[in-house]
């Protein structure tokens, strides 16, 4: 009776709902008046050359958005294009620093329009050492809606990261912004790029529904204020024998702020083209906004999927993803999950706000926190990072009668769980077996969120049904309690759970 509503809601063509529009934005909207629009299909010749102190690096991707096209032997490259296109960019090759302003990605050169010839070159510092060891963490949803929720994320977040990547000390380490970077208020985007300088790492973006434009007529329109800031929002870049690619999969159907989860054939074509530069067989990471799976359907016993909760057209991606090993990071949703498609895992991560800087966790229990990943060569290991907690802190564990349903179980709610982890718990120092995994609310949750008056900033928020829920019952002469679980790469985490 608890379930939140957010989900169910966004994309619907008939109820036209989705999150609360702040009344500066609903403003903004109702003054917005089409202009005619021309399409300028003016022939643009952009030349350039892609070195490092001067020397020329030959095969490197270079695109228009459209095609691409790879350097020559000097690192010259020609790209035919047109006045449709708004940047030009480069995929990072390996071994090369990030170029960044502040930590903000900046691989692309806008291009002005009108323009029929065009020269882009691109320098670039290459790093001390190999880059086939590095980390990367993704920040999904600071959706920061006012100057409260910028300080938290200033004094708070940007700080937990800047430590944590400070115990990695290495220059290859880098992070994802995984959208809704703001909250329809464009004017905290100064302050989100305020807590990426904060981090002293370099930040690469992705296009969130809630970084749109929402007076926008189209699609196209959308995302002008985001390019304006991060440059393109589709791209791709390699570190190590990793290829990472980002995409744009929030579609916007008009205003008010309505979007589903779906892919262009613009995208999906250049996708096809960037992917036929990698590989076979190698490790490819692909991040975007909206989960391209979910188990909310399932879990909410939902007779259709959210059209602006999962994408529409996934299986295309799949089907360009097959050749390798795929990994997908995504946000959107403020919970933590894992979906198996195949080659494929993707990882959806628990917000930077939790359920939006209303408190601690998110409405499935995660803590607000991040996705932390470990990259070894083609390998890639990963854990989930609370604010202001160490990396051990994976799983919290109540006592009984924490859920009234069943008052006689204690629960643990391990939220980077997935199949390939144990759940086990010991009485009385003796070894009792795996938990009983249950599809469940989480405790705290529903003590922060649950009801009418809960939680007073934001009342909408309701806790959420959680596939990583777990529950054992002790006997009656049980004196202790202890819980351990073993992640998928062999490590342990224990807690004593009150009796």
């Amino acid at each position: 009776m608890f379930r939140r509503k957010f989900l169910q809601s966004l994309g619907l063509l008939s109820a036209g709902m989705s999150l609360p529009l702040a009344p500066a934005a609903v403003a903004e909207l109702a003054e917005s008046k089409a202009a005619p629009h021309k399409l300028n299909l003016t022939p643009l010749t952009i030349k350039g050359r892609v070195h490092a102190g001067g020397k020329g690096l030959a095969g490197v991707p270079v695109t228009d958005g459209y095609n691409i096209v790879l350097t020559d032997k000097s690192g010259r490259y020609t790209l035919t294009s047109n006045s449709t296109a708004e940047f030009v960019y480069l995929t990072l090759p390996r071994g090369y620093q990030i170029p960044h302003e502040k930590g903000v990605a900046r691989f692309y050169q806008p291009i002005k329009p009108g323009q029929r010839s065009m020269t882009a070159d691109f320098a670039l510092q290459p790093l001390p050492g190999d880059d086939s060891k590095h980390t990367f963490m993704v920040w999904a949803d600071p959706q920061m809606i006012d100057k409260k929720d910028t300080h938290e994320l200033i004094t708070v977040s940007a700080p937990d990261l800047k430590q944590l990547a400070a115990q990695y000390n290495s220059p290859n380490t880098f992070a994802i912004g995984c959208g809704d970077l703001v909250w329809d208020h464009f004017e905290l985007f100064e302050d989100y790029k305020q807590a990426v300088d904060i981090t002293g790492i370099p930040f690469f973006q992705v296009i969130g529904n809630h970084d749109m434009n929402i007076k926008a007529r189209s699609d196209d329109g959308s995302a002008e204020t985001f390019k304006s800031l991060f440059g393109p929002t589709y791209y791709s870049f390699n570190r190590g024998e990793v290829h990472y690619v980002v995409l744009d999969d929030v579609f916007f159907i008009g205003p008010p702020k309505k979007y589903i989860g779906y892919l262009t054939e613009t995208q999906l074509q250049w996708l096809e083209q960037d992917l036929s530069h990698v590989k076979p067989g190698s490790t490819v990471v692909v991040a975007l906004h909206i989960p391209v799976d979910s188990g909310d359907k399932r879990r909410n016993q939902l007779k259709d999927e959210s059209l602006g909760g999962v994408v529409s057209n996934r299986h295309e991606l799949y089907r360009l993803l097959k050749p390798y090993t795929a990994h997908i990071m995504s946000g959107h949703t403020h919970v933590c999950e894992k979906i198996f498609h195949e080659n494929t895992i993707e990882h959806t991560h628990g917000a930077v706000c939790g359920a939006w800087w209303t408190g601690p966790i998110c409405t499935d229990g995660t803590p607000s926190g991040y996705g932390v990943y470990e990259v070894d060569g083609p390998t890639i290991k990963w854990y989930y990072k609370s604010f202001g907690k160490d990396r051990n802190h994976q799983f919290r564990a109540y006592p009984k009668g924490a859920n009234p349903e069943r008052p006689e179980d204690i629960v643990v709610n391990v939220w980077n769980w997935d199949p390939e982890w144990q759940v086990t718990w010991f009485e009385n120092g003796q070894r009792q077996g795996p938990m009983h995994q249950q599809t469940s609310l989480d405790p705290l949750a529903v003590q922060l969120q649950a009801g009418p008056k809960l939680p007073a900033k934001h009342k909408w928020v309701d806790p959420t049904l959680a596939d990583h829920m777990f529950y054992a019952r002790p006997s009656k002469d049980a004196k202790e309690i202890r819980v351990e679980v073993t992640d998928r790469f062999g490590q342990k985490y224990t807690e004593t759970v009150a009796v």
